[in-house]
């Protein structure tokens, strides 16, 4: 990997990862791939393991399976969150029913991984989490997101665009908010759904295809398009090359 490629944090030390899973085998292949990326990674078989972990080795980031021997994934995670710490979590689950994936999501994690899953886009999808996260962040402020000439501040509910104010609804904000949040990584009609929809029975995928073109006239109006559609896999917001 290029050097220009690697994240650190913003003292240059490499982050800090903890990957808790009681299959050996993935963990290993996990912690290979992740120290491949230049990080630090610690690892634990249990979720109380991983709890002696997280408070020991402060990480930046954890990568957390739902299924442990003793502590399930989310009981792990809120004894993180009851306690104050707001490190990202991506899950890690064999679980593909969608209450369990709202579930995690709703309880405080900010991601998740099926089983099985690539490697590349597992590190795809951590980079993604990280490159958000204000701590890691030399400069930067918290509640902001920028994505080129386009930014939505999370804490005013406001987004400009080069300047420009950009009105939106409640539903259109939240539907960009996701997008930026994981910018050049295309997202689905269903991953949407999941997350800002939250699977109401109620919605049906074409509404995610509405959305997209309230916002592609409001973003896109003011300046080169940046939301595009990737056929046959869902949706990609980049800034203009």
């Amino acid at each position: 990997m290029a050097e220009r490629d690697r994240m650190t944090r913003p003292d240059g030390s490499p982050i800090r990862v903890v990957v808790v899973d009681d299959e050996e085998p993935l963990s290993d292949l996990l912690s290979m791939a992740l120290r491949y990326e230049g990080w630090d990674v610690q690892t634990a078989a249990t979720g109380r393991a991983g709890l002696k972990a997280v408070r020991e080795h402060r990480p930046d980031i954890v990568v957390l399976d739902i299924m442990l021997p003793d502590l399930d994934g989310l009981s792990v995670l809120n004894e993180l969150r009851s306690a104050g710490n707001d490190v990202p979590v991506l899950f890690l689950t064999a679980k593909d029913a969608v209450s369990d994936r709202v579930t995690g999501l709703t309880v405080g994690g900010d991601d998740y991984v099926t089983k099985p899953f690539s490697l590349e886009e597992l590190v795809a999808r951590l980079r993604a989490l990280l490159r958000r996260s204000p701590s890691l962040v030399e400069g930067g402020t918290p509640g902001l997101i920028r994505v080129g000439d386009l930014t939505l501040d999370e804490d005013a509910y406001e987004v400009t665009r080069a300047g420009t104010p950009v009105e939106l609804t409640a539903r259109e904000f939240e539907l960009l908010r996701y997008l930026m949040r994981n910018p050049r990584r295309v997202v689905s009609k269903d991953q949407i759904l999941d997350r800002v929809w939250s699977y109401d029975a109620d919605v049906r995928p074409t509404v995610v295809e509405l959305y997209i073109s309230y916002l592609r006239k409001k973003i896109d109006s003011i300046g080169e398009p940046m939301i595009h559609t990737v056929r046959g896999f869902g949706y990609v917001l980049k800034a203009p090359s």
